[in-house]
């Protein structure tokens, strides 16, 4: 089934790629009865709403085939992977790129560490902790070429968040659903604080719903204010 709705929808997927997601379903579900890794549980809706709407950025030019980083393949950042999404489906069916979840609670992350040693994604690092403290280390710190994040906050405190793991000329690429032009709306002083523009804005249709992927591309080193703590980021995000 995986690979007849993504041949629909215009992505095409090996045998060995779907019989990676269908493995990831099989440990995911499983692992779900113990911690609350996704709400959406069915398998249909899973493949659709989780897989697919994760792998939609594979048919964008502006991240499939850059070469950005010197030293070769380009480095992608999931920022708040949760349960892996859209990190370990990128994984798996774009294996060139080198690939950095991050994700503040440590069961997921134990979780993440089994599905990179059942389904062979040894381009994956995994790392427990919080973007406001890894966005200051300079091991991190406008160090990729890609950063991505799906589901975790509205536009301008996410940008505060991704942003400051950017390099310079690099994307920060936030996944977005109905509400994505007041959330552009609102960001305007954090697009600017942060020195980034939209380059493009890509919508799909995904069951009957808009979905929209924004690539927001980072101009310069970011301004040492940020990211600032956590409290000030959500309390006081910049409007």
């Amino acid at each position: 089934m995986i690979k007849r709705v993504f041949k629909e929808n215009g992505i095409d997927i090996t045998d060995y790629q779907e019989q990676q997601l269908q493995r990831y379903y099989d440990i995911l579900s499983e692992w779900n009865k113990k911690i609350n890794l996704t709400a959406i549980t069915e398998y249909k809706d899973v493949v659709v709403k989780h897989f697919l709407d994760s792998a939609l950025i594979l048919k964008s030019d502006l991240f499939v085939g850059q070469r950005l980083s010197d030293a070769g393949n380009s480095s992608v950042l999931d920022l708040g992977t949760g349960a892996g999404f859209p990190g370990i489906v990128l994984a798996v069916l774009y294996p060139g790129y080198h690939y950095t979840l991050v994700d503040s609670l440590n069961k997921r992350i134990e979780f993440l560490h089994i599905i990179k040693e059942e389904l062979g994604l040894d381009q994956i690092r995994l790392y427990h902790g919080r973007a406001e403290d890894f966005g200051r280390d300079p091991e991190f710190r406008n160090q990729f070429d890609f950063v991505v994040s799906r589901a975790v906050a509205e536009l301008p405190v996410l940008l505060e968040y991704c942003v400051p793991f950017v390099k310079p000329e690099g994307f920060f690429i936030s996944y977005k659903g109905k509400k994505c032009e007041d959330e552009i709306k609102l960001s305007q002083r954090a697009l600017q604080e942060l020195n980034v523009f939209i380059e493009r804005k890509e919508q799909y249709i995904l069951s009957g719903e808009a979905r929209y992927l924004l690539f927001l591309k980072n101009l310069s080193e970011t301004n040492q204010k940020y990211p600032r703590k956590a409290g000030k980021i959500k309390k006081n995000p910049l409007y």
